[in-house]
């Protein structure tokens, strides 16, 4: 195969959300944003419904006409983004539920789909999405009119449990929520862990589906193994690839795998630490990431293998984005389309 192999573990991912959910007492739903992390929206959700999963997020209306085609009626599906103007006929025709984001739309999601479903995004403190606390109250009285479903924020510092922006935006939810007898949500993945004060009525995992942190305990997901195009042996004081950023200090076997930078994986990895794998044996990236390729010292191995493995459970996807200076969520959704995909489960 020429191309590098991203093997996306389903099983794993259901195992994942039914530990996640076990550790809530309320309905847990998933969400499936951005084509499921990279990994395809559609497969990743039917197999969450087969597993147990009722609702889902997704970023963008378009989005959620993709997974109704793919789930079929009955699953819920939500809309982070809200009702944007030209949402209209995709709310109805796919059911789709928008959570609504601001008085604006508000009032086209009541003008426009008067009794159609809906839920609130409130802002707690993130200053991103959702109403503000003097705004909420302001239109609270007309939205509970027409029934919302839900009411939601998000977490800004859930990923760090002891930040004290936690507890603050808490208690501001609570403030703007309690009485209404409306479900609510603010938990996604590190709001789960944080406990059950923070769970209220649903859950919305994302990344920790996926195999990512803060979830401590996730079975990996995915897989990445290289093909090995071509080896060459390296004296001392060869230089491997561009800038001559590596020099052999030995004698050196060196391993050229099909992948770099135009498959999502960073030019900023290099020289981090991170290595592919022949079985448990570690053989280290050498030299920069280029645009397809990527440099290998394989000269502990005793045979040149047919493929490197670069994701596995040792090393994740949270490895990686450490060594390029990001975060796990950026290392999935940057994963190229020219990976041929295999899904087990």
């Amino acid at each position: 195969m020429s191309t590098a192999k991203l093997t996306i573990n389903l099983d794993a991912l259901v195992t994942n959300w039914q530990n996640l959910n076990a550790m809530t007492n309320c309905e847990t739903a998933a969400v499936v944003k951005a084509n499921g992390y990279g990994l395809d929206a559609a497969r990743v959700a039917k197999a969450l419904a087969t597993g147990g999963a009722r609702n889902f997020f997704v970023a963008a209306a378009e989005e959620g006409v993709a997974l109704r085609r793919a789930l079929g009626p009955g699953p819920g599906i939500s809309v982070f983004s809200g009702h944007m103007e030209g949402d209209t006929r995709l709310l109805k025709e796919f059911q789709l539920a928008p959570m609504l984001n601001s008085l604006d739309q508000m009032l086209r999601h009541f003008e426009t789909l008067p009794g159609h479903t809906f839920g609130v995004q409130l802002d707690s403190g993130m200053n991103r999405l959702g109403m503000e606390p003097a705004e909420w109250a302001a239109v609270r009285d007309i939205a509970l009119g027409q029934k919302p479903v839900l009411l939601m924020s998000h977490l800004a510092c859930s990923d760090e449990p002891s930040h004290p922006m936690n507890a603050q935006q808490l208690q501001v939810f609570r403030e703007m929520t309690d009485g209404l007898e409306v479900p609510r949500s603010l938990a996604a993945t590190g709001g789960i862990l944080l406990g059950r004060d923070y769970h209220f009525d649903l859950c919305r995992p994302g990344v920790g589906l996926y195999g990512g942190a803060p979830y401590g305990d996730a079975l990996p997901v995915v897989q990445l193994d290289l093909p090995v195009i071509q080896t060459r042996d390296v004296e001392p004081g060869e230089s491997v690839g561009y800038g001559n950023t590596w020099v052999a200090q030995a004698p050196s076997r060196i391993a050229t795998v099909a992948a770099g930078y135009a498959d999502g994986l960073h030019r900023t990895m290099m020289n981090h630490g991170i290595d592919l794998f022949a079985g448990k044996t570690r053989c280290p990236v050498v030299g920069r990431i280029s645009m397809d390729l990527i440099t290998v010292d394989i000269t502990a191995l005793s045979e040149v293998p047919a493929s490197l493995t670069l994701l596995n459970e040792v090393q994740t996807v949270d490895h990686l984005a450490t060594a390029a200076g990001t975060i796990g969520y950026e290392i999935l959704t940057s994963m190229g389309h020219r990976y041929a995909r295999t899904y087990q489960g």
